[in-house]
Formats: structure tokens, C-alpha cells, sequence
């Protein structure tokens, strides 16, 4: 038997729709088209089929969120975590992204790890956004190339929980 194909359209019905960017705090229905979302109106005021629908009266739909401290573990701590079981929770969860802290080891403290736990073949399933360290192996006491670390896709620094020192 061959695998059922994804719906190109899906009508969501009277879910508690929560979008601060677009000022929607309200039930209303959702239609998606091709995986986007193609209109939202007030119940029943959306016109045309939909191959697939949804009842989400009682439920809250809302944008993806972003986890801003998250804890991916790799390199070097698979067995706690992976960047493929942790961002698979994360989308579990109803979260589009995720920020990691730097405390792997070793430690995403340079360019050169920002970009390796960029690259797809890690199995993210969300969005990941590295977060580097701000001292080199979070010691607290030399810092890092900050603007590097941006070039190569850091979004922040932290020594997460750690003091910097001198």
C-alpha cells in the first residue's frame, strides 16, 4: 500500500485563534492552502472546500512558539540529547524554533561550531537558532569573537549561568 498523501487544503473550525502580529484574539476558522495560511475569517464565513477540516472549538491555535533556552546537548552529549530528539520535542510541543545554549561539549564558543550545528544533516526538525558561549569553553575569563559568531548565525552570547570573570 502506498503512503496517503498530505492534504493541499485544511479547513480549522472555531478554535480559539491567539495572534498578537495580527491583532486576532477570537474563535475563528482557518483555511490552509499548500501548508499556508491562505484565510481567517469569523466562524462559518469561509467559502469553498476543504479536502481535509478540523473541529478545534475548545482548543487554542496560535503561531509556532520559539523556546529561548533550550539545551540540545550536541556535540559530544548524545546521550542526554540530540538536535533531532530534542527539536522533535520541541515540535511535539507546538514550538516552529528553538535557542541552544552553548554548554556542549565541547563548548559552541567559535564560528566554526555555530556552523556545524547549523548544517541539516544534524535532523532538526524546527528551527534552531545557536546560541554561542561569551567566554572561550565558558571559563568566564577570554572572550569570544562576538561579531564572528554573529557572521556565522549566533544569535546571542551567554556563559548560561556562568559568571564572566575578568
Amino acid at each position: 500500500m502506498g503512503e496517503k498523501s498530505k492534504p493541499t487544503s485544511l479547513l480549522i473550525r472555531g478554535g480559539h485563534v491567539i495572534d498578537p502580529a495580527a491583532r486576532i484574539d477570537a474563535r475563528m476558522d482557518i483555511m490552509l492552502r499548500d501548508g499556508r495560511v491562505a484565510e481567517v475569517a469569523p466562524p462559518n464565513k469561509i467559502r469553498g472546500g476543504a479536502e481535509e477540516k478540523f473541529d478545534a472549538r475548545g482548543l487554542i491555535v496560535a503561531p509556532g512558539f520559539i523556546d529561548l533556552h533550550v539545551h540540545l546537548r550536541e556535540p559530544g552529549q548524545t546521550y542526554k540529547e540530540t538536535i533531532a530528539s530534542g527539536t522533535a520535542a520541541a515540535a511535539a510541543g507546538g514550538f516552529t524554533s528553538v535557542c541552544c545554549m552553548p554548554n556542549t561539549t565541547p563548548t559552541i564558543d567559535s564560528q566554526e561550531w555555530v556552523n556545524w550545528l547549523r548544517q541539516p544533516e544534524r535532523g532538526a526538525v524546527v528551527n534552531v537558532f545557536p546560541v554561542a558561549a561569551a567566554t572561550h569553553a565558558s571559563k568566564g575569563a577570554v572572550l569570544t569573537d562576538f561579531r564572528g559568531l554573529q557572521r556565522a548565525g549566533a544569535v546571542a552570547v551567554t556563559d548560561d549561568g556562568r559568571p564572566i570573570l575578568d
